[in-house]
């Protein structure tokens, strides 16, 4: 029990004394997952918004594809964008493996199936006639679909908290693709595996710590926000 006291001591004071290399960890990791969840809201917001009011053919079959990736293994998307960015593979051009834009791509990965299944749920709660009453008033289809945006905004900003809680505490994915490379990829997950791993469980339950007060402070502001336009 003793460990445990001292390790959430050691968190505080690394924060408070501002310690470089954790610093540069917080940094990197806010970083990396800002930046993937802001892409996969991009392109997740859309989609499910257009999956939703779309009719094609196989759609049953697309939608359960995303609601599949709202619940891929992160391992199995780190082996995969390994795959698709070593040497050999498809996109080893872009020599992205062990660095933070392959990083960031396992992360949007990640992100985009969870943002676009919530998207798209919300978008199906509302009555179609809705959809339907805004084309025949004139509307272009993107007109119509941000309007159906605009009404499940709340819905919305649930979905980019889910989508950040799920990156920035993901860890097989960023370590497969990241490599954990001190100074360059490392971040707070990959750091306090490694410091397990090593036997420096204060330094682990510190980092930990850290990355507990990054996620609440952040989902607590995207809240804040959420109750606000709900009174």
């Amino acid at each position: 029990m003793h460990f445990i006291l001292e390790g959430i001591k050691q968190g505080f004071a690394l924060i408070l004394n501002l310690d470089p290399a954790v610093c540069k960890i917080i940094s990197l990791s806010l970083f990396v997952s800002t930046i993937a969840v802001l892409l996969a809201v991009i392109i997740g917001v859309p989609l499910g918004a257009i999956l939703a009011v779309k009719k094609f053919p196989l759609k049953k079959i697309v939608i359960a594809l995303v609601n599949t990736g709202m619940g891929l293994p992160p391992v199995v998307v780190g082996l995969l964008v390994t795959l698709f960015l070593a040497r050999s593979g498809p996109f080893g051009f872009l020599q992205w493996l062990y660095t933070v834009q392959g990083m960031i791509l396992a992360q949007v990965v990640i992100a985009v199936p969870i943002i676009t299944g919530l998207t798209l749920a919300a978008v199906q709660n509302i009555d179609r006639k809705f959809y339907q009453q805004i084309l025949a008033l004139g509307a272009a289809e993107f007109q119509a679909l941000w309007v159906l945006l605009k009404e499940i905004k709340l819905s919305v900003l649930a979905a980019i908290i889910a989508g950040f809680g799920s990156v920035i505490s993901e860890v097989g994915a960023v370590m497969m693709v990241g490599g954990n490379i001190k100074g360059q990829t490392r971040v707070l997950t990959t750091a306090v595996v490694l410091e397990t791993h090593m036997g420096n469980f204060a330094m682990a339950i510190a980092l930990g710590v850290i990355l507990l007060i990054m996620s609440f402070t952040v989902n607590l502001a995207l809240t804040f926000i959420q109750q606000h336009k709900t009174t």
